[in-house]
């Protein structure tokens, strides 16, 4: 237990030092298996685990639909969404921003992660909400809000690590990410419009734009609205397993972008590059949190901690609650694909132990993720913002994440009161 919690705090200390998390995993565990059961032993439990993790077949399910999401991006068709989106949208007070959430959900139906999301929308958006003097603070908060549809929106590059790390039906879990989505999407425009509604002289309205403009803004979508019906419908109906759906996604989104000749050879070769690196990453920091893992189970702290979860008398959604604590703390700390990977693992016995529906625990986790993904200090959502633009202080990018990260609590209370948020359409289609 003690070298567990020294393990921990090594690990927090070489993250704020700098040092990437995957590797800062990895050094900390191979350490700790190496001091406590020798280097040679060590060194063969992780490469051994490095091994079953890149071999592991459900995994293929992620570099396709990372390549779906790509020639997406490069084949900017993020614009046209949000030329529909802020057509129908644009002319209300904080319109543009509306805009944006949609345009987010829409991109995150086909992308599947939320760093891709918020950098494409940053770029679209950000310059036109500046246009119409909308605060840096406001349009920056959006953008890295509307970023965390990513990993909810089904596809989602999340649930579907979820699906693989507690063998879950990554079918189920894409349907039940459906409908909080699509709430969360809502909440959020909420939240802009009773801001416009209190504040109209800080968030303009654009020109309304004309009926036949809206609907043929709105048809050059077109393609894009029959790939996600098709990969998640396909999915839905059992036509197709997640694996297919992924690489059908994939290739309905090279060919949709070839017949609109809107990528290039070289956009192609950059579309391919960027999913394998991606993919890479994802591999990494998988391997990374595996074998720091296992240190933490060798050492007695996975063991701990559940125990300590459990101690509390409450009830299993009691139990689930105070899980969501414990994400939050550490997402305000580590990055969010690294944390899932790493702990799932040590909570997922607990919670298919009490009895709970673990596709609805599935859906809370990656919301509770998200919330990591906009708070400080790390919010690595607002750090691709400030990426893009350096300009915006950091302090302002959080404060206007503010009216989104309430939106976000009270989404997660509404899937604890009303848990068939979640659960009711997976059951519809079982």
């Amino acid at each position: 237990m003690t070298e567990g919690l020294l393990g921990f705090a090594l690990l927090m200390t070489l993250c704020f030092a700098g040092i990437p998390l995957t590797f800062a995993m990895i050094a900390v565990g191979v350490g700790g298996l190496a001091m406590s059961r020798g280097f040679e032993p060590a060194m063969l439990a992780v490469s051994q685990q490095a091994i079953d993790w890149t071999t592991n077949y459900s995994l293929i399910v992620l570099p396709m639909f990372i390549l779906m999401g790509s020639f997406v991006q490069h084949a900017k068709l993020a614009d046209e969404l949000y030329e529909a989106a802020n057509g129908w949208l644009g002319h209300r007070p904080g319109g543009l921003a509306e805009a944006t959430i949609a345009a987010s959900a829409g991109l995150a139906a086909v992308s599947g992660t939320s760093l891709a999301t918020t950098a494409i929308m940053s770029k679209v958006s950000i310059p036109a909400m500046r246009r119409f003097r909308y605060s840096d603070s406001f349009a920056a908060g959006t953008c890295a809000a509307g970023g965390t549809l990513g990993i909810l929106i089904p596809p989602s590059i999340p649930l579907a690590i979820y699906g693989i790390l507690t063998e879950t039906d990554i079918s189920q879990l894409f349907i039940a990410g459906l409908l909080p989505g699509i709430l969360l999407t809502v909440l959020f425009i909420i939240a802009i419009r009773l801001l416009g509604w209190l504040q109209p002289q800080a968030f303009p309205a654009a020109e309304r734009t004309p009926w036949p403009l809206r609907w043929a803004l709105l048809a050059r979508t077109w393609g894009i609205i029959v790939l996600i019906l098709v990969v998640l419908g396909g999915m839905y109906a059992g036509v197709f397993t997640p694996t297919e759906a992924a690489g059908i996604g994939a290739g309905g989104a090279l060919l949709f972008a070839v017949i609109r000749r809107k990528l290039t050879r070289r956009q192609f070769l950059a579309a391919l590059v960027d999913a394998g690196l991606t993919t890479s990453n994802i591999l990494l920091i998988g391997i990374g949190a595996l074998v720091f893992s296992t240190f933490l189970t060798l050492c007695g702290m996975t063991g701990a901690l559940a125990a300590w979860v459990q101690s509390f008398d409450v009830s299993p959604i009691g139990v689930v609650a105070v899980i969501c604590l414990v994400y939050i703390v550490l997402g305000c700390v580590f990055e969010s694909l690294g944390m899932l990977l790493m702990t799932v693992p040590v909570f997922f016995p607990i919670v298919a132990a009490l009895g709970i529906d673990l596709v609805w625990f599935g859906i809370i986790v990656v919301i509770v993720v998200e919330i990591g993904l906009i708070t400080p200090p790390v919010g690595i959502n607002v750090l691709v913002v400030k990426g893009l633009f350096p300009d915006i202080p950091m302090w302002s990018i959080y404060r206007g994440i503010m009216p989104f990260l309430i939106a976000n609590l009270v989404c997660l209370v509404l899937l604890f009161m009303f848990p068939a948020i979640a659960t009711w359409l997976p059951q519809m289609l079982r």
